[in-house]
């Protein structure tokens, strides 16, 4: 639906842009296209973004943004007075930028609020079934049909959100960033671990374990390919289910030429880890989508997320999906703190000879 104020963007020159999207960090990095379309498009413009606080490293070395504004989820445990202190503050910054164009990418309500009260000239927002009404539209200046979105992957849809902008030229390649600094830290580690030349990273977990390979599984693959002379470094995310996991996985796995950065390494240094590794070899996470961002070859194992919304964009690799070895239940009725694994059903060999081939 497209309200009656018309989103020109060539009424007056756009010099200030907010894009805010209010979702977790894999939602963050698939956000890149979006910024790097306007980046090109204005190149002289600044470009800001909204996001929660503990996403922020996704996008805090991305060179096309100049400010980074944050929400942190624990202002509401400090009290409803100072809860409320942080957000008045918060709408006054971003009042005072002035902006000409703010991007809604989200579907909360807060998010919309937000959008209407930067007072921005123009205000996009999706035009989403369950927020049809008229603050939904009163917070935005033109609402974007969603009609497509069924069909499209997150990128295609974040990008749809600039249709009434008419730009010339689009951005379709997802960026993750990552600082000379986060390289060293994690090539010092590295080091420590007596890891030298090419090497493969692996990552086994998922804050969801039922996006989650089982330990033995994953731990045959490591060993075949730890046989074959391959360097591999596991990693994982600081949680201790997750290092946990990690530990079972080694337990099972030969002690030479296999080494541990579970729960050391932050999100960039990871990226810095993950760009300069040989393969990429992980299930439907976060560092999937940077392996594939950073172009790093990859071989993401999928359960039953919706891969047509999640795949790893423009990966060069291979996903394996388990679907293709059996039954898997919808993605909308999948209980999430279930301890089923469904990529079970992917036979070891198939993730194997996956490595073996994209190595070759």
């Amino acid at each position: 639906m497209m309200n009656d104020v018309p989103a020109l963007a060539s009424v007056s020159p756009v010099q200030r842009i907010l894009i805010v999207k209010l979702r977790h960090h894999g939602d963050m990095l698939l956000t890149t296209p979006v910024i790097n379309t306007l980046r090109q498009n204005y190149p002289s413009a600044q470009i800001d973004v909204l996001l929660y606080k503990e996403t922020q490293d996704m996008l805090a070395s991305n060179p096309a943004l100049s400010q980074i504004f944050v929400i942190d989820r624990q202002w509401k445990k400090q009290g409803t007075k100072a809860h409320l202190r942080h957000e008045l503050n918060l709408i006054r910054q971003l009042k005072a930028q002035r902006y000409d164009l703010v991007l809604n990418l989200a579907d909360q309500w807060r998010s919309a609020l937000i959008t209407r009260l930067t007072c921005a000239r123009i205000r996009l927002g999706f035009d989403f079934p369950k927020r049809r009404g008229f603050l939904w539209r009163h917070c935005h200046t033109q609402l974007v049909p969603v009609s497509e979105h069924a069909h499209q992957h997150t990128v295609e849809q974040n990008l749809s959100l600039l249709q009434p902008l008419h730009l010339p030229a689009i951005s379709q390649q997802v960026t993750m960033s990552y600082s000379p600094q986060d390289w060293q830290a994690s090539s010092e580690l590295l080091q420590q671990n007596g890891v030298t030349g090419n090497y493969i990273v692996v990552q086994p977990t998922s804050r969801w374990f039922f996006k989650c390979w089982s330990e033995e599984k994953m731990a045959a693959t490591i060993s075949a390919l730890q046989t074959e002379g391959h360097q591999l470094v596991i990693t994982s995310g600081p949680d201790a289910r997750e290092q946990s996991m990690v530990a079972q996985i080694l337990a099972q796995c030969p002690q030479l030429g296999v080494v541990s950065l579970a729960g050391q390494l932050t999100l960039r240094q990871l990226a810095a880890l993950i760009d300069h590794a040989k393969l990429f070899i992980g299930v439907d996470s976060v560092p999937m989508h940077m392996a594939a961002a950073l172009q790093t070859p990859c071989i993401a194992l999928f359960g039953p997320s919706k891969l047509i919304f999640w795949r790893p964009w423009q990966v060069i690799g291979q996903v394996i999906w388990a679907g293709d070895f059996g039954p898997l239940p919808d993605p909308d009725a999948v209980n999430t703190g279930t301890d089923e694994r469904y990529l079970d059903l992917i036979p070891t060999d198939v993730v194997i000879e996956a490595a073996r081939s994209t190595l070759a």
